[in-house]
């Protein structure tokens, strides 16, 4: 696993000092429902799509009613695990460590999960969901944030660079890119900033765009002030997201594979590249909370997550890949090898995956931690 995935030593160590709370051994009957905090069109049941439903027989098999509550963000996430009243969250890397930190998701016992050899073995130890050889989650999906563009607008030729929604330019149909272009709205999108400097102002010898010292932590917010002057909005619902590109003339953003096979699957004309300066991605986990109160229909809907359908058709819905390899070709949905080559199962070790940027970094001696991020995006938001 390369360098820029491994846990920062001081998140280690303040996981590692945390109690273990005692794992479950056994599985009981089902509770009769399990509370999800989910990404949206993470867990689907035929109401969008009737051909996309891993809900129904889960529901059937178990009695245990799947309900589910969407977050646009990971901050959102972290927000209502704190709050409780859930069983299970997707959480992504830059939430996931947060969550264990603060003692508000459980170890998980692998043993009760009969397909934990499945998972890509990848994924089995990664950083942002184990901790001294303890597994706090269960690997869900993983992909790529991708540039999604109008191919009216530009034609034949997709764009290559982040530059044309960090810089302002003339676009191919011979209009300014100004008020045209979108940005995410959370304080992870600061390291969308950090990578494209990274290729491009290689002096700031910036090594991951999580671990920034001041200075390239000034050049990439100095950035997103820049990008202020082009973002017509900043986005965090992929519904709305979806809309200002039908309807409000947005022609290029980062974006989720999610939005892009919805437009297309619409007939719209969209399109998605990751450009020369690679992209940021996520590894989504399925963790229990700590006081969840139905933890054997969680179980079996971390179980149900790895054996079922879901694996396969959430690929093909969502764009992403499986973190069961074998879901992209054993026939147990919809999706096929070639479709798991499309959505990047080879890209995994290219991608900058979200993790929670801390003071005591590997790269450096002393970078900005997530608490800067947050306010002080909210201020480049802010026109500051």
């Amino acid at each position: 696993m390369s360098a820029r995935l491994l846990m920062t030593a001081a998140v280690t160590a303040l996981v590692a000092a945390q109690p273990v709370l005692a794992q479950q051994t056994s599985l009981g009957k089902g509770e009769g429902q399990v509370d999800i905090v989910a990404w949206p069109g993470y867990i689907e049941r035929g109401e969008t799509d009737k051909s996309f439903d891993w809900v129904t027989k889960f529901e059937e098999a178990t009695s245990c009613k799947v309900n589910v509550k969407t977050a646009n963000t990971s901050d959102e996430m972290v927000a209502l695990m704190n709050e409780g009243g859930f069983d299970l969250v997707t959480a992504s890397g830059d939430a996931s460590l947060r969550l264990i930190a603060g003692k508000r998701v459980q170890a998980i016992n692998t043993d009760l999960i009969p397909s934990w050899g499945s998972v890509d073995d990848r994924l089995k130890n990664a950083p942002w969901h184990t901790v001294d050889g303890t597994h706090y989650g269960t690997p869900y999906m993983w992909g790529p944030n991708v540039l999604m563009y109008n191919t009216d607008v530009f034609g034949d030729t997709p764009p290559t660079s982040w530059n044309v929604v960090f810089e302002e330019m003339t676009l191919p149909d011979g209009k300014s890119n100004k008020g045209r272009v979108q940005a995410y709205d959370g304080p992870i999108h600061i390291a969308d900033a950090a990578q494209y400097l990274m290729a491009h102002k290689p002096e700031l010898g910036i090594k991951s765009p999580y671990e920034l010292n001041p200075d390239q932590y000034a050049a990439a917010l100095d950035l997103l002030r820049q990008q202020r002057g082009l973002v017509g909005r900043y986005w965090h619902d992929a519904f709305i997201q979806m809309d200002d590109f039908k309807n409000e003339g947005v022609v290029a953003s980062g974006s989720w594979p999610f939005q892009v096979n919805i437009l297309k699957s619409e007939g719209q004309p969209i399109a998605s590249v990751i450009p020369q300066e690679g992209a940021t991605g996520w590894a989504d986990t399925t963790m229990m909370h700590a006081d969840a109160a139905h933890p054997n229909c969680a179980y079996m809907w971390m179980e149900h997550t790895l054996s079922s359908n879901l694996q396969s058709d959430l690929s093909v819905w969502f764009g992403a890949v499986p973190s069961v390899p074998a879901a992209c070709s054993d026939g147990r949905g919809m999706q096929t090898q070639e479709g798991c080559d499309a959505n990047g199962l080879a890209d995994f070790e290219k991608i900058n995956f979200w993790t929670t940027p801390v003071s005591k970094c590997e790269s450096q001696g002393e970078c900005v931690p997530y608490y800067r991020w947050v306010s002080d995006y909210i201020g480049v938001i802010g026109g500051r």
